[in-house]
Formats: C-alpha cells, sequence, structure tokens
C-alpha cells in the first residue's frame, strides 16, 4: 500500500479511497441539491397558485438526470477533484431557476434551455481540457480571443444598448453577452503570463528615483492587457466588469509576486480611478447618488434599491413563504435585484445559506489553489475564484446597498444564458485543476488522458509499420521528427 494505492494492480484499473469518498460525497450532495430545488419549485407552485405543479415527478427525473450526468463525468475524468464544487454550484443554480419561475413562466422555460446548454458545456470543458498546461500554452490565443470579445459589442450594427450599458451582441436571434466569456480567457492569460514571468516581475531590477520597479518588458504586456480590458469596459459603461477585471489583476498580481504592495498600489489606483468616473460621467453621480439616498428619486432612480430593501425587510428571519411574497415589484428581479427576491420569501436565514454557498465555492477554489504545486495551476484557481467571489461581492453589496449598484449577474443564480454558460466553464475548469492536485499529491494515479492514449496508440501503430517494413529505430526517429 502507497497512499492509499493498491500496487498490485496496473495503473489504470487501481482505485483510490479519497477520490471514492470524494465522489460518494459528491452524488449525495448533489441528490440533496436536487432534492432542495424540486421541494422549492413544489413550495412555491403551493403558495402561487395552492396546488402542485401536475409536472412534478418530470421536473425532478430531469433536474436528477442532468446533474447525475454531470457527476457521472467528473467521476470518469477528474475523479480525484473536490467533492462540493459541483453540489454547490447546482444548489445556487436550482434556487435561481426557482425564483426565475416564481417570477416569470416565459423566462423559466429559457433558462431551461440554457440550464440544458450550460450542463453540456460543463461536460465538454471537462472532455477538451484533461491537461491544465494546454490551456498554458495558447496564452496568446486566449488573449486575442478576450480582446476581441471585449470589442465585440463595439461593432456597429451588432453591439447593443440595454439599460445604459452596450454589452450586449446580437447576431440573428443570437442575443449574448461576451464579456462573461473575456474575462474566463483573460484569466487564463493572466495566469500563464504571470506563471512564466513571475520571477522577472519580482526582482524589481529597475530604478526609478527612490523606487524598484519591474523591467518595463516584463510586466507591460500584462498591463496593457488589463488596461485595454479596463478602458473598453468603462466606454461600454460596463462599470461592474470594470471592477472585476480591476480587483481580477490585482489579486493575481499580488499572488504571482507575494508582493503585498500592488495591493496598496490597487487601493490607491481604484480610488483614483472611481473619483474620475464619478467627476465625468453622469451615470455614475446619478448611480452613487441613489446608493447615498436612493430616497432623493425614489419614483426614478432610486425605486429599484427602495423596493429591494422593503422586499428585505418584509421577508424577515424566516421569508413571507415561496409564492407568497411580492418580488415581481421590484424592477428587473429576475436579474440585478434576484438576491432581493430569495432575501424576500427565504427571508434572512435563506440569503445567509446563499452567501454561505459562495463562500464555501470560494473556499474550496482557494482551497485547491494551495494544494497544487504547479504556479499556473496556482494562480488560474485564485483567479477563477476571484471572479465568483468579487461578482457575488459587487452584486449582493449593491441590492443590500453596502456599494453603490452596477450591472452585473449573480453567478449561478440570476436568469441569462451568457452568464449560465460562462460560470459553467469556469466551475469545469476549477474541477479540472482540482483534479489535477490531487493527482500531483498521489492521492489517484496520474493515468494518461484519451488525448495521450490515442497519440500513443497511433505512435505504436507506426512503431509496427515501420519494423514491418524493415526501417531501424533511426530511420523512423528521423522520419518522425
Amino acid at each position: 500500500m502507497a497512499d492509499g494505492l493498491i500496487d498490485d494492480q496496473p495503473s489504470h484499473r487501481r482505485r483510490s479511497p479519497i477520490a471514492a469518498r470524494r465522489r460518494n460525497t459528491e452524488l449525495t450532495l448533489i441528490v440533496m441539491a436536487g432534492l432542495i430545488t424540486a421541494v422549492a419549485y413544489a413550495l412555491a407552485a403551493l403558495g402561487t397558485n395552492a396546488e402542485i405543479p401536475p409536472g412534478i415527478v418530470v421536473f425532478v427525473a430531469i433536474l436528477l438526470g442532468l446533474l447525475v450526468c454531470a457527476h457521472i463525468v467528473v467521476r470518469l475524468v477528474a475523479r480525484g477533484a473536490d467533492g462540493t464544487l459541483l453540489p454547490l454550484a447546482a444548489l445556487l443554480h436550482g434556487i435561481g431557476f426557482v425564483m426565475i419561475t416564481r417570477l416569470d413562466d416565459r423566462l423559466a422555460g429559457l433558462q431551461a434551455t440554457w440550464s440544458l446548454m450550460a450542463i453540456g458545456i460543463f461536460v465538454g470543458t471537462l472532455l477538451f481540457v484533461q491537461r491544465t498546461t494546454d490551456l498554458a500554452n495558447k496564452k496568446w490565443l486566449f488573449f486575442v480571443a478576450g480582446a476581441f470579445l471585449l470589442l465585440l459589442p463595439m461593432v456597429p450594427g451588432v453591439g447593443q444598448t440595454f439599460n445604459g450599458a452596450r454589452i450586449w451582441v446580437s447576431i440573428g436571434p443570437i442575443n449574448f453577452q461576451p464579456g462573461e466569456f473575456a474575462k474566463i480567457a483573460l484569466a487564463i492569460f493572466f495566469a500563464a503570463y504571470l506563471a512564466e514571468r513571475r520571477e522577472l516581475i519580482a526582482a524589481k531590477t529597475w530604478k526609478v528615483g527612490p523606487l524598484y520597479l519591474p523591467e518595463p518588458r516584463y510586466i507591460l504586456p500584462v498591463i496593457v492587457a488589463w488596461g485595454f480590458a479596463v478602458i473598453v469596459m468603462v466606454g461600454e459603461r460596463d462599470l461592474g466588469s470594470s471592477l472585476l477585471f480591476f480587483t481580477l489583476f490585482v489579486v493575481m498580481m499580488w499572488v504571482a509576486t507575494e508582493n503585498a504592495g500592488y495591493l496598496f498600489i490597487g487601493a490607491i489606483l481604484f480610488g483614483g480611478a472611481a473619483w474620475f468616473s464619478w467627476s465625468n460621467f453622469g451615470h455614475v453621480q446619478t448611480r452613487v447618488s441613489n446608493w447615498i439616498n436612493p430616497w432623493d428619486d425614489p419614483l426614478g432612480g432610486g425605486y429599484q434599491t427602495i423596493q429591494a430593501l422593503y422586499g428585505l425587510a418584509d421577508g424577515g428571519l424566516l421569508g413571507t413563504g415561496l409564492g407568497r411574497g411580492n418580488p415581481g415589484q421590484v424592477p428587473e428581479a429576475q436579474n440585478d435585484f434576484i438576491f432581493a427576491s430569495i432575501g424576500e420569501e427565504f427571508g434572512l436565514i435563506g440569503a445567509t445559506a446563499i452567501l454561505m454557498s459562495y463562500v464555501l465555492i470560494v473556499g474550496a477554489g482557494l482551497r485547491t489553489a494551495l494544494r497544487t504545486d504547479r504556479t499556473f495551476e496556482k494562480l488560474l484557481a485564485t483567479g477563477l475564484t476571484t471572479i465568483v467571489g468579487v461578482q457575488a461581492f459587487i452584486i449582493i453589496g449593491g441590492v443590500l446597498k453596502v456599494i453603490p449598484l452596477t450591472g452585473i449577474t449573480l453567478p449561478f443564480v440570476s436568469y441569462g444564458g451568457s452568464s449560465l454558460l460562462s460560470n459553467y466553464i469556469l466551475l469545469a475548469l476549477l474541477i479540472r485543476v482540482s483534479d489535477s492536485a490531487a493527482r500531483r499529491l498521489g492521492e489517484l494515479p496520474d493515468d494518461p488522458t484519451t488525448g495521450e492514449r490515442w497519440k500513443a496508440w497511433r505512435l505504436s501503430r507506426r512503431i509496427r509499420q515501420a519494423v514491418k517494413r524493415g526501417e531501424t529505430p533511426a530511420d523512423f526517429v528521423e522520419a518522425v521528427s
């Protein structure tokens, strides 16, 4: 026995007790998340129509079927991964779907379609990305893809403006937010570039007056990428995403260089950028005014915030009950203010459960970053976790009037296909990093991937053919090279 593995079996047949426990725990938690969603769905129908929905059995079967399919794929291709990430995302997704159903049946039908596609893209990402090093090797491709996606809404005839923000793209019948996918592409680029240059950046060999700074040729590409993202987001009036990209960059620089000075510099830059935005953009001044005192314009800009606060107050500790509140009083409750709807009908206890779910996801992501010994994986896990945590903080903080409200979705909960698809891609990448860390720690065999087995089979086949033709090993090596 060694590290829980049975040594008298071939590598591909070994079973790790640690991995098995994680997968069994994951399956149990997934079933629990599915049942909680089903019960919430039934209670919402009872509270609204005083009857159990006739399709509840079909709903539960489809719901559990999708979740179990996602679990089976994780069990097959990422069996060493953390066992809490998928169940927590499933719980948030399920509660969000119930609230969307409660608010608008038509949107619930669309969200169901997006949910099916999200599970599919989650499975596809896990099957396609079997080694995280494949992502690091394509860092410049991800940079170009991220830049393209950020600029796409600015293209005349393609980009669309909604609620003052030009963040949508319409191509025929398809509408989506490319920025949701750009954040993942740029997180991969930042992680790969900083992993490759972290020591050179941390060296600080460039002296400017009394300061020692990193050499410009090492730090310039990542600063250009970050500055480009923030400037484009400001130009599109997507302040929430601008704050998200800014925080992502600062956190990854801090983790890569292990220099807390970047946090201090980031705070100063953020303060300056916030003051500049408030001084020069009227829509920013409006949002700050509505944040400070929404009652100055109770029927205009402050209406959403006031109605959300009243809804949270009506919910109290235990909530009004599913189907018994008035979440529709808040405009766009299915998007920016879905947390207020949850707080009204689930109460403080339910809202706290949602917050704790995000805290647990962030904890699992940071634990994954700590467990891996590869710099790229550590930075990637940190970046992806930062995206989820900061995004949740921005929107929940805006609803609770902790910070000014910005147009950004609540991960896995808010209505929207772009957000749901991108968050499931992010989840799949986190699971892949977690599985890679477990294999590096020897918790289960680091078996070849399907792609590596295919390449090995093709190589062995070519060798056999070369031997039949009477070629020497030297001739074959020269032909392959």
